[in-house]
């Protein structure tokens, strides 16, 4: 269940794999999503993202179909926005994207990590929505400065520095 508060939902989810539910992803998810965009000066209340909380064998597809590569991955991002995103005008909200979350690898890296699953499905929902805003990892620099927002946001959910036991997402 996602937090109470007063704003709307920000995370819109689709839970397609139930074993995401036994995680509470619902509230993990809306509460990273929150916290990132904090981070990066935006107003939650203002924006709204998609998640499609599947398996490997969904994600497996979505990877091949949109990046050209069979396997199951992590975490996946298609932007709304190419380039910079927009600030909502007033009254509105600004759609961000879709995401999707992968059970059986993200569990698997939870394990091998030893952090608990919940931990590392919201630095994977911090990791794509920082995706949606823009933000990528291709070369270091900009590796550097994603991973330092991401660091941050989840030492603001008191969660540990991912990036000092584990590789990128």
């Amino acid at each position: 269940m996602a937090e109470a508060t007063d704003a709307p939902a920000l995370v819109d989810l689709v839970l397609e794999d139930p074993r995401w539910g036994e995680v509470g992803l619902e509230a993990v998810a809306e509460r990273a999503a929150r916290a990132a965009l904090a981070e990066t000066g935006r107003d939650p209340a203002r924006h709204e993202v998609s998640l499609l909380a599947c398996d490997d064998g969904r994600i497996a597809g979505l990877n091949e179909a949109f990046r050209g590569a069979a396997k199951p991955t992590n975490v996946l991002s298609w932007p709304a926005f190419e380039g910079a995103v927009p600030l909502p005008m007033a009254g509105e909200r600004v759609f961000l994207g879709d995401m999707a979350l992968a059970f059986e690898t993200c569990a698997r890296e939870a394990r091998a990590a030893g952090i608990p699953l919940a931990d590392h499905a919201a630095h994977l929902v911090v990791h794509g929505l920082l995706h949606l805003l823009g933000h990528d990892h291709i070369d270091d620099t900009e590796a550097e400065a994603m991973e330092a927002i991401e660091t941050k946001t989840l030492a603001s959910l008191g969660i540990a520095d991912p990036y000092s036991s584990q590789e990128r997402p």
